[in-house]
């Protein structure tokens, strides 16, 4: 495998909130390759959105990098303390596409304006020649008579044209890696395909990285190369779209694979993961997975897992792969979806 473009070494981030001190993000290791697609999932508040938004320093005012670090082109950027510091990153090396694109977009400028600002800041046109770029950059995400949405606002536009416009911003500087954060989750199920296929064929033509965060299974089926599972702030497995899918480890992925409502069986009530995601104030002892976990084991209560390697793509946070644990089977959905797997292979 090539050399990481982005590698994410043991990253704890804080936040204060009203006197207490919240860990997001608790020792997370991620190591991102050039021109792949890399889907983050996890349930809300497993700390997805906050991790990628390390990178390119945009973290709430009471929130902080307390240690670890991100090497990006040879600097440690988890050590920029500067805007100025984070304005040679952001939105020219590494850009972000958020969810909402009608609070994503400032509601009283034109939408032409809004790109020409991303252009000049980064790219060095200004003028016409950045206001030309706009256009451009309207036409090349699929929007028709670009010259004319340039001069409209973002309540003139449907849903999925304001996520488009979102893209361009975001691509105004051709970075080298491109954030998505739940990038349909706004959007119709028809839209959603367009808006997915409009982002693979840009990095087709532009050769970025894309990182996509979800917890929505049915896109990273769709999207990824290779699956990041993020629990309570950290990554509890790695792998291929295919290794996480069909050859899942962590209990936590057997949890969010049981889940999908395409393995459901006539009759029988969807399965759902009790309890509730551990209180983030308080220091986690063990496996933070442990108290959901029905397969769970002693040790899981005291001491958390080491990574452990399962192949050389694939990578799993539990006890459960320790030679010296009992065997344990996965639930029936995820050895039906073994199966199924093994039946195509053959």
């Amino acid at each position: 495998m090539s050399e990481p473009i982005l590698s994410v070494k043991d990253l704890v981030v804080k936040f204060n909130l009203r006197g207490r001190v919240l860990t997001a993000i608790r020792g997370t290791s991620l190591d991102l390759h050039p021109g792949e697609t890399l889907a983050i999932v996890g349930e809300s508040g497993s700390g997805k959105s906050v991790f990628t938004k390390s990178f390119i320093g945009m973290l709430d005012q009471n929130g902080w990098i307390d240690s670890g670090s991100i090497h990006f082109e040879g600097v440690d950027i988890a050590r920029f303390r500067k805007e100025s510091e984070w304005m040679r990153i952001r939105g020219r090396k590494i850009s972000m596409v958020f969810q909402d694109p009608m609070t994503a977009l400032n509601p009283l400028r034109k939408i032409g304006m809004q790109i020409q600002e991303a252009i000049e800041l980064h790219s060095g046109l200004s003028g016409k020649a950045a206001a030309k770029e706009a256009v451009t950059m309207l036409e090349r995400v699929g929007i028709g008579s670009p010259e004319l949405r340039a001069r409209q606002y973002p309540h003139e536009l449907s849903g999925g044209m304001r996520q488009r416009v979102v893209i361009a911003i975001a691509m105004a500087c051709r970075p080298r890696i491109l954030i998505c954060d739940e990038p349909t989750t706004a959007l119709d199920v028809t839209i959603q395909a367009q808006i997915l296929k409009l982002i693979r064929g840009l990095q087709k033509d532009f050769g970025f990285t894309a990182i996509y965060i979800t917890h929505d299974l049915g896109v990273v089926a769709n999207v990824a190369d290779r699956v990041a599972v993020m629990y309570a702030g950290k990554i509890v497995e790695t792998g291929t779209a295919e290794e996480v899918f069909y050859d899942p480890q962590h209990p936590y992925t057997w949890a969010l694979l049981s889940s999908l409502p395409q393995l459901g069986i006539k009759g029988q009530d969807l399965y759902s993961i009790s309890g509730t995601p551990p209180n983030l104030f308080n220091e986690i002892r063990g496996d933070a997975f442990a108290p959901r976990n029905p397969r769970a084991l002693k040790i899981d209560f005291l001491h958390e897992p080491p990574l452990f390697q399962v192949s050389p793509t694939h990578n799993a946070s539990t006890w459960l792969l320790d030679p010296r644990s009992p065997k344990v089977e996965p639930p029936a959905a995820i050895r039906a979806l073994k199966a199924k797997y093994a039946r195509r292979a053959s």
